[in-house]
């Protein structure tokens, strides 16, 4: 399979008389956008390629799946009243993108150097990123959006997974609802996380859909870590970052881990 395979096979399945496609052949990029609306979804072709070489029909599947639901989506009337409460935060990287195509600026805070906190209404099977435009719309502030999002995450279930690794303990949190990264918010958890750790506890969200916290107590719980959020990472349909975070105080630090380090 190489990109013009994908294309041909993605525009097969994608296919909609209210749609149209167009192909970046120096990004190697293929849209799909609403005849209708002009809104659209780019997809960058050779990701989905390597993703294909290990998980074949999978990985198609998924992607038309979600820019189904996402052009879906683009074309249903959004409101915030009343929707209080499909309102959370999500968690990506600093690279993503600030604003929509359409140059209307999401709403996002800062979080860590890796990670920028989005605000997004869940809609279901998919979820709308709010911005500015909408907020103006629905005559809500930002500080509304961020109060409601954070106590909606906060009521979340947070069921863990358990595994011990060479004298290491390793915590597992994926429910696939679209929210696991965003429990890192939920501070009262990381806190009580917190006072169950023996070593130094570490967290990272390496995509979407997996929280992953470490009771680290030695210097190999540092490597198998890093390898494991790499791993996550590279695998993860919305990748955030393949670095970890220290949890010290409240506060997250990340932690470049090269080789066998310990922080002192």
């Amino acid at each position: 399979m190489d990109s013009r395979k994908m294309r041909k096979e993605l525009e097969n399945r994608l296919q909609h008389p209210d749609r149209t496609f167009s192909y970046d052949r120096e990004k190697d990029q293929l849209r799909i956008e609403n005849k209708n609306t002009g809104r659209g979804i780019t997809i960058a072709l050779p990701g989905i390629v390597a993703k294909w070489q290990d998980q074949k029909e999978k990985a198609i599947d998924e992607v038309v799946y979600y820019v189904s639901e996402g052009l879906n989506a683009m074309e249903s009337q959004l409101e915030l009243s009343g929707k209080e409460k499909n309102i959370f935060p999500v968690i990506r990287s600093t690279s993503f993108p600030s604003e929509a195509e359409e140059g209307v600026p999401f709403l996002y805070d800062d979080h860590t150097a890796e990670t920028r906190i989005y605000y997004a209404l869940d809609l279901g099977t998919t979820y709308r990123l709010i911005d500015s435009k909408l907020l103006k719309k629905e005559g809500w502030t930002a500080d509304q959006v961020r109060e409601t999002a954070l106590f909606n995450v906060r009521s979340l279930s947070v069921k863990l997974k358990e595994d011990r690794v060479a004298e290491n303990t390793f915590y597992f949190l994926n429910s696939n609802d679209g929210y696991d990264a965003s429990r890192i918010l939920n501070t009262s958890f990381l806190n009580e996380m917190k006072k169950r750790m023996k070593g130094t506890m570490a967290v990272a969200v390496p995509h979407q859909d997996v929280l992953i916290i470490a009771d680290v107590e030695n210097n190999t719980g540092y490597d198998i870590l890093a390898q494991m959020t790499m791993s996550f990472f590279a695998s993860g349909r919305v990748p955030i970052t393949a670095l970890s975070f220290l949890y010290e105080d409240g506060e997250l630090e990340p932690v470049f881990i090269l080789g066998k380090t310990k922080k002192e």
